[in-house]
């Protein structure tokens, strides 16, 4: 049960924290960076040092501040862990309820650029019938979502916590789950687990109950989805660094990332740059604002710690595959969807997913990358739309 009922919340950093933000930032001590203009050792400092001097000079959190308190936040306490969510009421006659959840390094501003299309699609061009009640929570530990006070909170307590947070303090009886990422682990997993409560699931990444990564093989993969192979070889590097280190030993890490507002801000923009459809050029896919309101996210509320925590903590339960529940074929009995990017660094081929799936739609996207619904939000919105269309009557 909740521990309290849930609370309007509204984000104001003492002035103090940002003086001392842009402190940090004019007294960086740079490390020295040879031979690196294609990023092969990791940010290449010239760059860096140009987004620093943007987000000490032009960047305005007091604005980016303004648009999260334009947003109904709240915060409440279900089994020790505090939760901050944002809940959108959608304008039409059924808005469907969608539990939207991200992922790491992103924040619950991932999809921000969804929030109006969604909640009000006549007010940008779309038909009334495709409204959506918006629920994006802040995974615990990341962003507002703090201070973190309890360990051991795996994908399966996560799952536990997202479907309290939308039965028991909301009271939805029934309604539909999407994310990436982490989010896209957690609502398979909750697709799988409470399937009388999840209408269907629109996902990323297909992370069902039951999927082995390590033994998902070359031959798994159909004759069209050789990019698939070719794309995780090019990532792989940068997905293996922070895994590792993450899920070894995440709190030596975490004193440096959160003395360091730079050190921060490198270690999750390297990640945007190698993930992200954006051929190398980042701001082709991020302005420097988002950036900024990324890394300040996670700096102002001192989370970038305790955000790590999530990859030992599933490492350490056993990582995936996820044990289903049931025996039965397919391990997600409820509808589901996946949009896969390009440029998606986690890529399971279509036969497996269909056979451990209900898949209803598989969609190939032109453009985007492991954090599409960023990247991408008019592609998404479609995919969404699209696929709880016939979904709707499922939770009168």
């Amino acid at each position: 049960m909740p521990d309290r009922e849930p609370e309007p919340f509204t984000v104001a950093v003492p002035e103090a924290d940002l003086a001392d933000l842009k402190a940090r930032l004019a007294r960086t001590r740079w490390a020295d960076d040879l031979g690196n203009d294609d990023w092969r050792y990791g940010v290449e400092r010239h760059w860096l040092e140009d987004m620093v001097r943007y987000w000490r000079e032009d960047y305005d959190w007091r604005a980016t501040e303004r648009r999260i308190n334009a947003l109904p936040n709240y915060k409440v306490t279900i089994d020790g862990v505090p939760l901050h969510f944002v809940h959108i009421r959608g304008k039409g006659s059924n808005p469907v309820p969608l539990l939207l959840v991200h992922g790491w390094p992103w924040t619950f501003m991932d999809f921000h650029a969804l929030i109006g299309p969604l909640t009000d699609p006549v007010g940008h061009g779309g038909d009334p019938a495709d409204s959506f009640d918006l629920i994006i929570p802040s995974l615990p530990g990341h962003g507002f979502s703090m201070p973190l006070t309890k360990t051991g909170l795996d994908v399966p307590s996560h799952v536990d916590l997202f479907a309290k947070l939308m039965t028991e303090v909301l009271g939805y009886e029934r309604f539909a789950v999407g994310g990436g990422d982490w989010g896209a682990a957690i609502t398979n997993l909750m697709a799988h687990t409470h399937p009388d409560r999840v209408i269907g699931l629109l996902a990323t990444i297909p992370f069902f109950p039951g999927l082995d990564l390590m033994q998902v093989a070359p031959a798994d993969f159909a004759a069209d989805e050789q990019w698939m192979l070719e794309r995780q070889a090019e990532s792989g590097p940068t997905v293996v660094s922070h895994f590792t280190v993450q899920s070894s030993d995440p709190q030596t890490l975490a004193y440096a990332l959160v003395d360091s507002p730079v050190g921060t801000a490198a270690w999750l923009w390297e990640r945007r740059r190698a993930w992200s459809d954006c051929g190398g050029e980042m701001l082709a896919a991020y302005d420097r604002d988002f950036l900024c309101t990324l890394a300040s996210i996670y700096w102002l509320t001192g989370t970038i710690g305790t955000s790590l925590r999530t990859y030992w903590e599933h490492a350490h339960a056993g990582g995936l595959p996820f044990k289903p529940l049931h025996d039965r074929t397919p391990a997600i009995e409820v509808p589901c969807g996946y949009a896969i990017g390009p440029k998606e660094v986690m890529l399971i081929p279509r036969a497996l997913a269909a056979k451990g799936t209900n898949l209803q739609r598989w969609s190939l996207l032109p453009k985007g990358g492991h954090f599409s619904f960023a990247e991408q939000p008019g592609l998404l919105t479609e995919e969404l739309r699209a696929f709880f269309r016939p979904l709707r009557s499922e939770t009168n």
